[in-house]
């Protein structure tokens, strides 16, 4: 096998100099690489509700349903090779390294085969399940069968991405996204408006994207193939039973957890939409701004977990400890603006998705419940960093159950009687004065108010949680995924 230490290796050395600066290195790429992502993403929707109407959007949107529940999959397994790669890098195994970027792409292929066979054969019922109008129908059904052809492409990407920044590269992955990024809207507006194909002309522009994604990660990789110790031959996609089994013991509750917030997400948002369009469009733009402001932390956040990772697996504790204080301030400082934003400039900022004067005025409650989601937000990500880049992902299952599913639906059944009553006072009385009137339905019920404090509140817990596991130091002592040369060299004697 080549030599990584006969040549510079790919990456930064997380273990080693100024953490805060390193920290914010290591971050911006990533963080840019959401809002890159965040925003061609609805480019997509943009272009598709411009030029082929109502119909198209609906397609898009019930078409994609699939690929947004699955995508969960491959982000949960590139995390988990980011996790075990960091951890290896950081204790100097990087004669493990290559089995276990072969054991993820030979584990990712098979999933996202199996997957993009299952969706394509069962399109219809998934979609009759959906409740997909008859009129969208074919648009919907089009835009699914695509982008389930690209399956194994958005799997290889996020693999690649993730073994890169588990290294401690990730400029690369920018560089990727923004080639993806630059196809999908070329694309779209050859495949939508010059050559009408409609919402099939969307999924055609996101696959094509994909492909160019995964195509120059993967050739990054293949150049810098001496650097990574790899050899590109049929022996790359081999199974290593030890790192698959790190992978999957990794992988699966990161997926479930994922799985349980959507899952969540939808209940809540499903209950929300019974209270009325202006309530249901409301939430609708208030969940874009949400996850849109929040690419900065979950930057921060992913950027953490490698750092500390490999940190771990170094045996650096003092300077693991340190890591998620320095990505908390970088966190709060954040959840401070997007407060003062959200605060000062409710109704701009609603405004740049809706000009409807009652979405416009339910935003400001919105966001000022959001107030407090920005700054539980902020708390629970660096100490959740901890969590995963020790690699604790029964504690990480936990918290992902009560943010999903105990919090979110619980917490939506002891605030939405409070605000069931037009005539509360108090706090609850003070949030119910700035609805207008026009809002209020026959039954005069405000409960959707609770919904979204409940969706404010629901990361505090798990917050406590994390904030918990990171003070008692239990991390410290945990076993690694991965041992030193030291420690396997004395053991062998």
């Amino acid at each position: 096998m080549p030599s990584v230490t006969a040549t510079k290796r790919v990456g930064r050395n997380l273990t080693e100099g100024p953490i805060f600066k390193g920290l914010m290195v290591f971050a911006l790429p990533i963080i840019l690489s959401n809002v890159i992502q965040q925003l061609y993403g609805m480019v997509d929707l943009s272009i598709a509700g411009r030029y082929v109407g109502s119909i198209g959007t609906v397609g898009v949107n019930t078409g994609g349903e699939m690929a947004d529940f699955i995508l969960p999959v491959a982000i949960g397994f590139s995390s988990a090779g980011q996790i075990y790669v960091s951890q290896l890098v950081g204790a100097g195994r990087y004669d493990k390294v290559k089995s276990a970027i072969g054991t993820l792409f030979s584990l990712i292929l098979l999933i996202a085969v199996i997957l993009s066979v299952c969706v394509i054969a069962f399109c219809n019922p998934i979609l009759q399940l959906l409740n997909c109008p008859q009129e969208a129908l074919g648009q919907a059904r089009a835009y699914m069968i695509i982008t389930a052809i690209g399956f194994p492409f958005v799997f290889g990407y996020n693999a690649v991405c993730g073994i890169l920044r588990g290294m401690g590269e990730s400029k690369r992955p920018l560089y990727f996204i923004i080639v993806a990024a630059s196809i999908n809207i070329f694309a779209d507006l050859l495949l939508v408006v010059v050559i009408p194909l409609e919402a099939a002309g969307t999924a055609i522009a996101t696959v094509l994207s994909q492909i160019a994604s995964f195509t120059a990660a993967f050739s990054f990789m293949y150049r810098s193939r001496d650097r990574l110790g790899l050899k590109f031959d049929r022996t790359l996609l081999g199974m290593d039973r030890e790192a698959a089994g790190v992978m999957v013991k990794l992988a699966v509750p990161q997926v479930t957890r994922s799985l349980m917030v959507r899952f969540g997400l939808l209940w809540v948002n499903a209950n929300i939409n019974t209270y009325g369009t202006e309530v249901s469009a409301t939430n609708g733009v208030g969940n874009k701004i949400q996850k849109f402001l929040e690419v900065f932390m979950q930057g921060v956040d992913t950027a953490a977990a490698s750092m500390i990772g490999q940190n771990l697996g170094a045996r650096k504790y003092d300077r693991a400890k340190k890591i998620p204080l320095c990505a908390l301030s970088l966190t709060m400082a954040f959840a401070v603006a997007c407060s003062v934003l959200g605060l000062l400039f409710p109704k701009q900022i609603f405004g740049i998705f809706s000009d409807d004067p009652l979405v416009l005025a339910l935003g400001v409650v919105y966001l000022e419940f959001m107030v407090i989601h920005f700054f539980s937000t902020a708390f629970i990500g660096p100490f959740q960093a901890m969590v995963n880049g020790s690699g604790f992902v029964s504690l990480g299952f936990v918290v992902g159950i009560l943010d999903g599913l105990l919090c979110k639906i619980g917490l939506s059944l002891i605030f939405v009687p409070l605000f069931e009553n037009a005539a509360a006072t108090g706090i609850v009385g003070f949030f119910i004065s700035q609805i207008p009137v026009e809002i209020v339905g026959e039954a005069h019920s405000y409960g959707y108010l609770g919904y979204f404090l409940a969706i404010a509140c629901s990361r505090i817990l798990p917050g406590l949680i994390c904030f918990g596991y990171y003070v008692s130091g239990r991390w410290k002592s945990r076993k690694l995924l991965v041992k030193g040369k030291k420690s396997e060299e004395s053991e062998a004697r």
